[in-house]
């Protein structure tokens, strides 16, 4: 089985993927958060973010939101100068700012000009995978569009079963998953709500193990839930503790100032809080931090905490 981790805007950028690959592994594939077609290029932060050396040693796969052919085209072209050879379409962002616009999940409420706009990219013979949510607003649209997608060669159609318009709210849908499994002629990788072992388990319950699998929440709340997936065992304190340093001493390398950093990392523990027993007050001490000083102290409050343990399905020590 192969597990990759899901693009998360503002998250999942070069140092979270590098520190993640260097204390737990167990990552097959790690995914860009969306990069956006531009006639200026790409932008410094993007550019360093995809930069080779910022990613050794890890298979990266850049993902692109567009609805537009030719600029999705251009940017693979740009990209390719970079390296990369593999490409990952993205039709699964349920943010109003994004389908408003008709991409993302936005893309999928306009069957007829996808099916052109994938007719055009395949033209090209790049290797490109989807990630896909079942329709922007009904599960139903995706008995059509399982249809369009199996008229391509989609490398992998990574499935999140929810709507655009269900956000990240409600369960997955897995019915509708178990009738993609039956029908896909792709490849298929899983994706959604899978943030603990148990979580994992109850997937394999209903579908069986999985070639691939896609999390992304889970892993920023549990960086090591790939290594416990595959291997068992559990998550230390102390591994997480030296995590979260890596975190904090690159960032504070790149970002200006202190209110940055500390925005970045609030960001960060506010996932991984969710490993945490009892540590409601520290949580809130952490997010009304107004300085680097009150916040630092409240992190190291936060790793004397005690860690959730495996009877409540966290794969924790």
């Amino acid at each position: 089985m192969e597990i990759y981790l899901a693009p998360m805007e503002g998250i999942t950028g070069y140092i979270f993927r590098k520190n993640q690959h260097r204390f737990f592994g167990c990552m097959d594939k790690y995914f860009t958060p969306f990069i956006t077609p531009s006639f200026k290029g790409l932008p410094s932060k993007t550019e360093r973010d995809i930069l080779p050396e910022n990613n050794d040693g890890m298979h990266l796969v850049p993902q692109i939101l567009t609805n537009n052919a030719e600029g999705f085209i251009a940017l693979c072209g740009i990209l390719e100068g970079y390296g990369y050879r593999e490409f990952n379409l993205n039709l699964g962002c349920p943010s109003g700012t994004v389908t408003a616009k008709g991409k993302g999940s936005g893309f999928l409420a306009y069957p007829e000009e996808l099916d052109r706009f994938l007719d055009r990219i395949f033209e090209r013979g790049y290797t490109i995978s989807v990630k896909t949510r079942l329709g922007r607003k009904s599960p139903e649209e995706f008995y059509d569009l399982l249809e369009i997608f199996n008229r391509y060669p989609i490398s992998e159609l990574i499935v999140h079963p929810r709507t655009g318009a269900d956000m990240y709210k409600n369960h997955p849908d897995w019915d509708m998953y178990a009738y993609v499994l039956e029908h896909s002629k792709n490849k298929l990788c899983y994706n959604g709500d899978i943030f603990t072992i148990n979580d994992f388990k109850n997937f394999t319950e209903r579908f069986g193990q999985p070639d691939t699998l896609m999390i992304g929440r889970g892993v920023v709340i549990n960086p090591a839930l790939p290594r416990i997936i595959k291997e068992g065992g559990y998550v230390t304190l102390e591994e997480l503790k030296a995590f979260y340093s890596a975190l904090y001493e690159d960032y504070s390398r790149v970002l200006s100032g202190t209110v940055p950093l500390m925005h970045k990392l609030k960001e960060v523990l506010s996932y991984m809080l969710l490993l945490f027993e009892d540590c409601d007050k520290t949580a809130k001490r952490i997010k009304k931090a107004k300085n680097i000083r009150e916040f630092e102290s409240a992190c190291n409050e936060l790793f004397s905490c005690p860690l959730k343990g495996k009877e409540a399905g966290a794969g924790l020590n």
